[in-house]
């Protein structure tokens, strides 16, 4: 009986069971033996990987405008955690964005700060660009830092463009956006993609689409992307490196489907339908209203999070996990409660974030992660 009791759990047996542990429980796990260390990144490996977690920053929308809290949803685990910052690293006051992916920013008259590692541990401050914006396009091309539009009504070029180079620390000057764009020159009007050497900006309600090369500062386009007349409103982002738009089809009255496209060819003239929403999903999104009159994205890798702006109560989530296979699910989002519907501003960044990225967190001393009971997967 002694000899059972003191038997360790090895081998695949030990990577099964762990494959059922919640990702920030593995940490400590890790560092129980050699053998468990191995045993949770093998089980990490082989059974049951990390994918990329959806983050909710809330903030008070109310005076003193202070930070009401972080969560995330890990769909390895189908948890939502807390993060617990004790020193919040910004001042709240500021407006917290976010460009639909890893990259969080505040832009001041004073400067510009931002934060692109998956859990905002670290924050860069720079100088702000040349030109006042209140409501521009923003988006991390590689190492670079693309600003465009949104400028104050004071200001001579409504499209204007700055790059902030990460490395070299400094700010360029380039080509403003196409002249089409004027009408539409803001983050409301304008949904963004980008990859390591490429941005794709795409009117929101039109589909005229336009790339832009921030080596040689060159636009090049347009390009139509709503092939179906019946879309009325859409979004880009990448998917496998492939450029891919979600669309709303009928209009806000009346949302028939909400589909998803792969855009090919030199031109992107060749659109290949991917997906459907399942119907009930799309009456969730809905919310207590009838109508969507439209919808935000965050994407990361084979991972899309979507949510209606006005009632983000309900996300749904979508999910590569084949060649060609696919899957839908929705979950309650655990930062909205009766309060925070009126009293909070949300602002949603996707990452990969594994154990070194926990580690980090925790080794900093300055957050720690607890697991909530609600907001689990549907």
């Amino acid at each position: 009986m002694k000899n059972e009791e003191e038997a360790e759990i090895r081998g695949d047996v030990l990577e099964s069971i762990l494959c059922h542990v919640p990702l920030i429980n593995l940490l400590p796990a890790s560092h129980v033996s050699k053998s468990w260390n191995h045993a949770v990144f093998s089980s990490l490996r082989h059974f049951n990987h990390p994918k990329p977690w959806l983050i909710v920053h809330s903030r008070n929308s109310r005076p003193p405008y202070s930070a009401a809290g972080t969560v995330a949803y890990d769909p390895r685990s189908n948890i939502w955690v807390r993060l617990h910052t004790r020193n919040p690293p910004l001042d709240y006051a500021s407006v917290l964005r976010s460009s639909n992916s890893t990259l969080l920013y505040v832009l001041s008259l004073s400067k510009l700060s931002f934060s692109f590692d998956p859990l905002h541990l670290t924050w860069h401050h720079v100088d702000p660009p040349l030109v006042w914006r209140t409501d521009p396009i923003v988006a991390m091309v590689g190492s670079r830092i693309f600003i465009a539009g949104g400028t104050c009504d004071f200001e001579d070029d409504p499209l204007s463009v700055e790059i902030y180079d990460v490395d070299a620390r400094r700010w360029y000057t380039c080509e403003s956006m196409p002249a089409i764009l004027r009408g539409s020159a803001s983050s409301t009007w304008l949904s963004v993609a980008a990859s390591s050497k490429t941005l794709f900006v795409m009117d929101k309600s039109s589909g005229s689409t336009y790339s832009f090369d921030p080596t040689s500062r060159i636009w090049s386009g347009p390009f139509n992307l709503h092939h179906d007349q019946n879309i009325f409103f859409s979004a880009i982002g990448l998917s496998r490196d492939k450029l891919t738009m979600v669309g709303l089809l009928g209009n806000s009255e009346n949302v028939r489907e909400i589909k998803m496209w792969e855009l090919k060819g030199e031109s992107f003239d060749v659109c290949k339908e991917i997906a459907v929403m399942p119907k009930d999903m799309v009456e969730k999104l809905k919310g207590e209203h009838a109508s969507l009159n439209s919808i935000n994205i965050c994407w990361m890798a084979d991972f899309l999070y979507i949510y209606n702006p006005q009632e983000p109560e309900e996300l749904v989530m979508w999910e590569i996990f084949g060649e060609g296979l696919c899957r839908w699910r929705s979950l309650k989002n655990a930062a909205v409660n009766d309060r925070s519907r009126v009293a909070e501003k949300m602002v949603l960044t996707c990452a990969d974030v594994g154990l070194g990225d926990l580690g980090k967190a925790v080794g900093s001393e300055n957050v720690r992660f607890s697991i909530l009971s609600d907001g689990i997967l549907q």
